[in-house]
Protein backbone atom coordinates (compact mmCIF):
# COMPACT_ATOMS: atom_id res chain seq x y z
CA UNK A 1 0.00 0.00 0.00
CA UNK A 2 0.58 3.67 0.01
CA UNK A 3 4.26 4.98 1.62
CA UNK A 4 4.10 8.12 3.73
CA UNK A 5 4.81 10.63 1.79
CA UNK A 6 4.38 9.13 -1.49
CA UNK A 7 1.76 8.95 -4.23
CA UNK A 8 1.04 5.66 -6.13
CA UNK A 9 0.01 6.26 -9.84
CA UNK A 10 -2.07 3.81 -11.13
CA UNK A 11 -1.89 1.89 -15.05
CA UNK A 12 -4.51 0.52 -16.90
CA UNK A 13 -2.93 -2.75 -18.26
CA UNK A 14 -4.97 -5.85 -20.45
CA UNK A 15 -4.90 -9.01 -18.30
CA UNK A 16 -6.87 -12.56 -18.17
CA UNK A 17 -10.80 -11.95 -17.36
CA UNK A 18 -10.57 -14.48 -14.38
CA UNK A 19 -8.07 -12.19 -12.63
CA UNK A 20 -11.15 -9.34 -12.24
CA UNK A 21 -13.38 -11.67 -10.35
CA UNK A 22 -14.16 -10.43 -6.86
CA UNK A 23 -12.40 -13.33 -5.02
CA UNK A 24 -9.15 -11.79 -6.29
CA UNK A 25 -10.03 -8.46 -4.93
CA UNK A 26 -8.71 -6.43 -8.31
CA UNK A 27 -8.44 -2.90 -9.15
CA UNK A 28 -10.21 -2.77 -12.36
CA UNK A 29 -11.57 -0.58 -15.01
CA UNK A 30 -14.68 -0.81 -16.89
CA UNK A 31 -16.42 -4.17 -17.70
CA UNK A 32 -18.89 -4.89 -14.49
CA UNK A 33 -18.02 -4.16 -11.02
CA UNK A 34 -16.21 -6.94 -9.02
CA UNK A 35 -18.45 -6.75 -5.71
CA UNK A 36 -16.88 -6.66 -2.11
CA UNK A 37 -20.24 -7.45 -0.45
CA UNK A 38 -21.44 -9.94 -2.15
CA UNK A 39 -24.91 -9.93 -0.92
CA UNK A 40 -26.00 -5.93 -0.19
CA UNK A 41 -25.32 -5.10 -3.94
CA UNK A 42 -26.12 -1.20 -4.68
CA UNK A 43 -29.69 -0.54 -5.99
CA UNK A 44 -30.13 1.70 -9.68
CA UNK A 45 -31.80 4.09 -6.28
CA UNK A 46 -28.68 4.28 -5.06
CA UNK A 47 -26.64 4.51 -8.25
CA UNK A 48 -28.87 6.63 -10.69
CA UNK A 49 -27.96 9.69 -12.52
CA UNK A 50 -28.96 12.65 -11.11
CA UNK A 51 -29.64 13.86 -14.22
CA UNK A 52 -31.46 11.53 -16.67
CA UNK A 53 -32.35 9.23 -13.98
CA UNK A 54 -31.03 6.36 -15.67
CA UNK A 55 -28.55 3.86 -14.10
CA UNK A 56 -25.16 5.20 -13.94
CA UNK A 57 -22.94 2.17 -15.52
CA UNK A 58 -19.37 0.88 -13.69
CA UNK A 59 -16.14 3.34 -14.65
CA UNK A 60 -13.52 1.71 -12.23
CA UNK A 61 -12.70 0.59 -8.65
CA UNK A 62 -9.68 0.58 -6.46
CA UNK A 63 -8.83 -1.92 -3.93
CA UNK A 64 -7.59 0.24 -0.16
CA UNK A 65 -7.47 -1.51 2.48
CA UNK A 66 -6.85 -0.16 6.16
CA UNK A 67 -3.47 -1.72 7.51
CA UNK A 68 -4.63 -0.16 10.96
CA UNK A 69 -8.57 -1.33 11.26
CA UNK A 70 -9.78 -4.83 11.69
CA UNK A 71 -12.76 -3.57 10.36
CA UNK A 72 -11.45 -2.51 6.71
CA UNK A 73 -9.12 -5.44 6.22
CA UNK A 74 -10.89 -5.39 2.70
CA UNK A 75 -12.05 -2.09 1.40
CA UNK A 76 -12.98 -0.87 -2.42
CA UNK A 77 -14.21 2.28 -3.76
CA UNK A 78 -16.27 2.32 -6.60
CA UNK A 79 -16.98 4.99 -9.34
CA UNK A 80 -19.96 4.70 -12.06
CA UNK A 81 -20.81 7.40 -14.61
CA UNK A 82 -23.92 8.26 -16.61
CA UNK A 83 -22.54 7.89 -20.31
CA UNK A 84 -25.21 10.45 -22.00
CA UNK A 85 -22.91 13.07 -23.28
CA UNK A 86 -25.89 15.55 -22.22
CA UNK A 87 -25.60 14.47 -18.71
CA UNK A 88 -21.64 15.49 -18.51
CA UNK A 89 -22.24 18.73 -17.18
CA UNK A 90 -18.97 21.37 -16.84
CA UNK A 91 -18.07 21.38 -13.49
CA UNK A 92 -20.64 19.58 -12.13
CA UNK A 93 -21.05 15.72 -10.32
CA UNK A 94 -24.73 14.48 -10.95
CA UNK A 95 -23.66 11.83 -13.62
CA UNK A 96 -20.97 10.66 -10.94
CA UNK A 97 -21.65 8.13 -8.33
CA UNK A 98 -19.39 6.63 -5.78
CA UNK A 99 -19.96 3.97 -3.46
CA UNK A 100 -17.38 2.49 -0.40
CA UNK A 101 -17.35 -1.38 0.96
CA UNK A 102 -15.00 -2.93 3.43
CA UNK A 103 -14.80 -6.29 5.19
CA UNK A 104 -13.04 -7.82 8.25
CA UNK A 105 -10.82 -10.35 7.78
CA UNK A 106 -12.94 -13.04 8.80
CA UNK A 107 -16.14 -12.13 6.87
CA UNK A 108 -19.17 -14.50 5.59
CA UNK A 109 -18.12 -14.30 1.72
CA UNK A 110 -14.04 -14.50 1.62
CA UNK A 111 -11.78 -17.32 3.04
CA UNK A 112 -9.15 -15.86 5.74
CA UNK A 113 -6.41 -17.02 3.81
CA UNK A 114 -4.91 -14.76 0.60
CA UNK A 115 -6.89 -16.17 -2.73
CA UNK A 116 -4.19 -18.41 -4.87
CA UNK A 117 -3.72 -16.91 -8.42
CA UNK A 118 -5.05 -19.33 -10.40
CA UNK A 119 -8.63 -19.17 -12.86
CA UNK A 120 -10.06 -22.14 -10.99
CA UNK A 121 -8.98 -21.17 -7.80
CA UNK A 122 -12.67 -20.78 -6.07
CA UNK A 123 -14.64 -20.19 -8.96
CA UNK A 124 -17.88 -20.45 -7.19
CA UNK A 125 -17.43 -17.83 -5.07
CA UNK A 126 -19.77 -14.99 -6.41
CA UNK A 127 -23.04 -13.05 -5.70
CA UNK A 128 -24.91 -15.77 -7.59
CA UNK A 129 -25.64 -17.19 -4.00
CA UNK A 130 -26.57 -13.82 -2.49
CA UNK A 131 -28.31 -11.86 -4.84
CA UNK A 132 -29.55 -11.58 -8.32
CA UNK A 133 -27.32 -8.84 -11.11
CA UNK A 134 -28.68 -7.14 -13.96
CA UNK A 135 -27.55 -8.80 -16.72
CA UNK A 136 -26.52 -5.78 -18.86
CA UNK A 137 -24.26 -3.61 -15.51
CA UNK A 138 -23.98 -5.53 -12.96
CA UNK A 139 -26.00 -4.22 -10.14
CA UNK A 140 -29.18 -5.36 -8.05
CA UNK A 141 -31.59 -6.48 -10.64
CA UNK A 142 -34.85 -6.83 -9.15
CA UNK A 143 -36.70 -7.57 -12.15
CA UNK A 144 -36.36 -10.47 -14.63
CA UNK A 145 -37.28 -11.47 -18.02
CA UNK A 146 -40.50 -12.76 -18.13
CA UNK A 147 -40.34 -15.13 -20.73
CA UNK A 148 -37.31 -16.77 -19.57
CA UNK A 149 -37.01 -15.85 -16.09
CA UNK A 150 -33.38 -16.92 -16.25
CA UNK A 151 -31.71 -13.19 -16.63
CA UNK A 152 -32.52 -10.20 -14.73
CA UNK A 153 -32.64 -6.51 -14.86
CA UNK A 154 -31.84 -3.66 -13.14
CA UNK A 155 -34.35 -1.56 -14.68
CA UNK A 156 -36.70 -1.82 -17.93
CA UNK A 157 -34.48 0.59 -20.02
CA UNK A 158 -31.31 -2.03 -19.61
CA UNK A 159 -33.94 -4.86 -20.17
CA UNK A 160 -35.13 -3.61 -23.54
CA UNK A 161 -31.64 -2.72 -24.64
CA UNK A 162 -30.89 -6.41 -23.82
CA UNK A 163 -33.76 -7.31 -25.97
CA UNK A 164 -32.61 -5.24 -28.94
CA UNK A 165 -29.31 -6.59 -28.45
CA UNK A 166 -29.68 -10.16 -28.74
CA UNK A 167 -31.92 -11.85 -25.94
CA UNK A 168 -34.68 -11.80 -28.33
CA UNK A 169 -33.02 -14.30 -30.14
CA UNK A 170 -31.46 -16.20 -26.93
CA UNK A 171 -34.37 -16.07 -25.07
CA UNK A 172 -34.90 -19.29 -23.86
CA UNK A 173 -31.92 -20.84 -24.98
CA UNK A 174 -29.09 -22.30 -23.10
CA UNK A 175 -26.86 -19.11 -24.36
CA UNK A 176 -27.33 -16.42 -22.40
CA UNK A 177 -24.43 -14.52 -22.58
CA UNK A 178 -25.09 -10.44 -22.03
CA UNK A 179 -23.97 -7.73 -24.50
CA UNK A 180 -20.97 -5.80 -23.53
CA UNK A 181 -21.41 -3.32 -25.92
CA UNK A 182 -22.90 -0.82 -23.32
CA UNK A 183 -20.12 -0.97 -20.90
CA UNK A 184 -16.76 0.20 -21.24
CA UNK A 185 -13.51 -1.78 -21.95
CA UNK A 186 -11.72 -3.97 -19.08
CA UNK A 187 -8.57 -3.56 -17.83
CA UNK A 188 -6.70 -4.39 -14.55
CA UNK A 189 -5.38 -1.56 -12.77
CA UNK A 190 -2.06 -1.75 -11.65
CA UNK A 191 -0.14 0.73 -8.93
CA UNK A 192 3.37 1.94 -8.71
CA UNK A 193 5.13 4.37 -6.18
CA UNK A 194 5.58 7.32 -8.42
CA UNK A 195 9.45 7.75 -7.61
CA UNK A 196 10.39 11.35 -8.38
CA UNK A 197 11.15 13.88 -4.72
CA UNK A 198 10.06 16.84 -4.21
CA UNK A 199 13.41 18.44 -4.76
CA UNK A 200 13.83 16.69 -8.17
CA UNK A 201 10.07 17.82 -9.22
CA UNK A 202 10.58 21.56 -7.72
CA UNK A 203 13.16 21.40 -10.78
CA UNK A 204 11.54 19.86 -13.51
CA UNK A 205 8.73 22.66 -13.06
CA UNK A 206 10.99 25.05 -13.32
CA UNK A 207 12.36 23.65 -16.86
CA UNK A 208 9.20 22.11 -18.05
CA UNK A 209 7.01 24.93 -17.78
CA UNK A 210 7.86 27.24 -20.45
CA UNK A 211 8.34 24.35 -22.63
CA UNK A 212 4.75 23.50 -21.82
CA UNK A 213 3.39 27.07 -22.66
CA UNK A 214 5.55 27.32 -25.37
CA UNK A 215 4.57 24.09 -27.11
CA UNK A 216 0.73 24.81 -25.97
CA UNK A 217 0.76 28.17 -27.41
CA UNK A 218 2.00 27.40 -30.79
CA UNK A 219 -0.31 24.10 -31.16
CA UNK A 220 -3.43 27.22 -30.70
CA UNK A 221 -1.58 29.19 -33.04
CA UNK A 222 -1.04 26.80 -35.77
CA UNK A 223 -5.19 25.95 -34.90
CA UNK A 224 -4.06 21.94 -33.59
CA UNK A 225 -5.50 22.81 -30.47
CA UNK A 226 -8.20 20.19 -29.77
CA UNK A 227 -8.13 17.51 -32.13
CA UNK A 228 -5.86 14.86 -30.71
CA UNK A 229 -7.64 13.49 -28.24
CA UNK A 230 -7.67 10.02 -29.67
CA UNK A 231 -3.58 9.76 -29.45
CA UNK A 232 -2.43 7.96 -25.77
CA UNK A 233 -0.22 10.38 -24.89
CA UNK A 234 0.02 13.36 -22.32
CA UNK A 235 -0.36 15.96 -25.09
CA UNK A 236 -2.90 14.39 -26.53
CA UNK A 237 -5.11 14.73 -22.95
CA UNK A 238 -3.96 18.03 -22.29
CA UNK A 239 -5.59 19.88 -25.44
CA UNK A 240 -8.61 22.37 -25.78
CA UNK A 241 -7.06 24.60 -23.02
CA UNK A 242 -5.70 27.47 -24.44
CA UNK A 243 -7.22 29.74 -21.82
CA UNK A 244 -4.55 28.04 -19.66
CA UNK A 245 -1.60 28.51 -21.30
CA UNK A 246 -0.32 31.12 -18.46
CA UNK A 247 -1.98 29.15 -15.57
CA UNK A 248 0.95 28.16 -12.84
CA UNK A 249 -1.25 25.00 -11.96
CA UNK A 250 -1.82 23.88 -15.03
CA UNK A 251 1.77 23.60 -15.68
CA UNK A 252 2.73 22.33 -13.10
CA UNK A 253 0.22 19.41 -13.66
CA UNK A 254 2.04 19.04 -17.01
CA UNK A 255 4.77 18.76 -15.40
CA UNK A 256 4.30 16.28 -12.80
CA UNK A 257 3.00 13.99 -15.72
CA UNK A 258 5.96 14.02 -17.68
CA UNK A 259 7.38 11.22 -16.19
CA UNK A 260 4.84 8.65 -16.35
CA UNK A 261 2.33 10.28 -18.85
CA UNK A 262 0.05 7.39 -19.27
CA UNK A 263 -1.01 7.58 -15.44
CA UNK A 264 -4.80 7.09 -15.03
CA UNK A 265 -4.93 7.37 -11.50
CA UNK A 266 -3.10 8.87 -8.65
CA UNK A 267 -3.62 7.63 -5.32
CA UNK A 268 -2.82 10.03 -2.23
CA UNK A 269 -4.98 9.44 0.88
CA UNK A 270 -5.38 12.12 2.68
CA UNK A 271 -3.07 14.42 0.58
CA UNK A 272 -4.42 16.97 -2.08
CA UNK A 273 -4.80 16.59 -5.27
CA UNK A 274 -3.16 17.41 -8.03
CA UNK A 275 -4.87 20.09 -9.45
CA UNK A 276 -5.41 20.58 -13.21
CA UNK A 277 -6.25 24.72 -13.61
CA UNK A 278 -6.16 27.09 -10.36
CA UNK A 279 -9.78 27.53 -11.28
CA UNK A 280 -12.72 25.69 -9.56
CA UNK A 281 -11.48 23.92 -6.78
CA UNK A 282 -13.59 22.91 -3.66
CA UNK A 283 -13.78 24.88 -0.59
CA UNK A 284 -15.94 22.67 1.25
CA UNK A 285 -16.10 18.96 1.06
CA UNK A 286 -19.30 17.10 3.05
CA UNK A 287 -18.89 15.15 5.64
CA UNK A 288 -19.46 10.92 5.77
CA UNK A 289 -23.33 10.87 5.39
CA UNK A 290 -23.53 8.28 7.80
CA UNK A 291 -21.18 8.81 11.10
CA UNK A 292 -20.69 12.27 10.09
CA UNK A 293 -17.04 12.17 9.84
CA UNK A 294 -14.41 14.67 7.81
CA UNK A 295 -14.09 13.36 4.27
CA UNK A 296 -10.35 13.16 2.93
CA UNK A 297 -8.77 12.43 -0.44
CA UNK A 298 -8.38 8.92 -1.52
CA UNK A 299 -7.47 9.52 -5.31
CA UNK A 300 -8.21 10.76 -8.62
CA UNK A 301 -9.20 10.05 -11.63
CA UNK A 302 -6.66 11.61 -14.47
CA UNK A 303 -7.71 12.44 -18.12
CA UNK A 304 -5.73 9.68 -19.64
CA UNK A 305 -8.62 6.62 -18.46
CA UNK A 306 -10.50 8.94 -21.47
CA UNK A 307 -8.08 7.42 -24.00
CA UNK A 308 -9.19 3.61 -22.71
CA UNK A 309 -13.04 4.14 -22.67
CA UNK A 310 -13.54 3.72 -26.60
CA UNK A 311 -15.61 6.11 -27.11
CA UNK A 312 -17.26 6.36 -30.64
CA UNK A 313 -16.88 9.90 -30.65
CA UNK A 314 -14.27 11.40 -28.96
CA UNK A 315 -15.09 14.95 -29.61
CA UNK A 316 -18.77 14.16 -28.36
CA UNK A 317 -18.50 11.56 -25.66
CA UNK A 318 -17.79 11.88 -21.70
CA UNK A 319 -14.91 14.68 -20.29
CA UNK A 320 -13.14 15.83 -17.38
CA UNK A 321 -10.24 17.26 -15.74
CA UNK A 322 -9.77 15.21 -13.07
CA UNK A 323 -12.24 13.00 -10.68
CA UNK A 324 -10.95 13.40 -7.10
CA UNK A 325 -12.22 10.88 -4.82
CA UNK A 326 -13.30 12.00 -0.95
CA UNK A 327 -14.14 9.06 1.35
CA UNK A 328 -14.80 9.00 5.50
CA UNK A 329 -11.57 9.63 7.41
CA UNK A 330 -12.36 7.13 9.82
CA UNK A 331 -13.51 4.97 7.10
CA UNK A 332 -16.97 3.74 8.69
CA UNK A 333 -18.59 0.61 8.75
CA UNK A 334 -21.61 1.02 5.96
CA UNK A 335 -24.27 0.26 7.71
CA UNK A 336 -26.12 -1.71 4.60
CA UNK A 337 -22.83 -2.92 2.89
CA UNK A 338 -22.14 0.24 0.92
CA UNK A 339 -22.54 4.00 1.43
CA UNK A 340 -21.91 6.90 -0.92
CA UNK A 341 -18.98 8.62 -1.02
CA UNK A 342 -18.08 11.92 -2.31
CA UNK A 343 -16.12 12.88 -6.07
CA UNK A 344 -15.39 16.29 -6.93
CA UNK A 345 -14.98 17.25 -10.62
CA UNK A 346 -12.98 19.69 -12.11
CA UNK A 347 -12.43 20.34 -15.59
CA UNK A 348 -11.16 22.85 -17.78
CA UNK A 349 -13.37 25.85 -19.01
CA UNK A 350 -12.69 27.55 -22.48
CA UNK A 351 -13.28 30.97 -23.13
CA UNK A 352 -15.90 31.04 -25.11
CA UNK A 353 -17.78 28.79 -22.33
CA UNK A 354 -16.65 31.59 -20.28
CA UNK A 355 -17.95 34.27 -22.57
CA UNK A 356 -21.14 32.76 -22.73
CA UNK A 357 -21.53 32.46 -18.64
CA UNK A 358 -20.76 36.06 -18.66
CA UNK A 359 -23.31 36.67 -21.59
CA UNK A 360 -26.23 34.82 -19.62
CA UNK A 361 -25.48 36.81 -16.44
CA UNK A 362 -25.53 40.00 -17.89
Amino acid sequence: MQEKGKVDIGFVEECESWRLNSRFFPSKVGGKPAWLDLKNIPSKETLECEICKNPCIFLCQIYAPYEDDPNAFHRMIYIFVCKRIECCKTNQVGNFKVVRSQLAKENQFYPSEPPEEKPDWNTDLGTSMWAKLCHVCGILAPSHCSKCKKVHYCCRLHQVMDWKNGHKELCGTENLTPTDKFLFPEYELTIEMEEKSDEEMEVDNVNDEAREIKKYKKLVADGKAGTLQHEPDVDSDLQRMSNSLEDETFSEFCARLKQYPDQVLRYDRGGKPLYISSEHQPERIPRCIECKEERQLEFQVMPQLLNYLQFEDVFHSLDWGILAVYTCKKSCIPKSGYVEEYLWKQDIVHNEENNASEDNTS
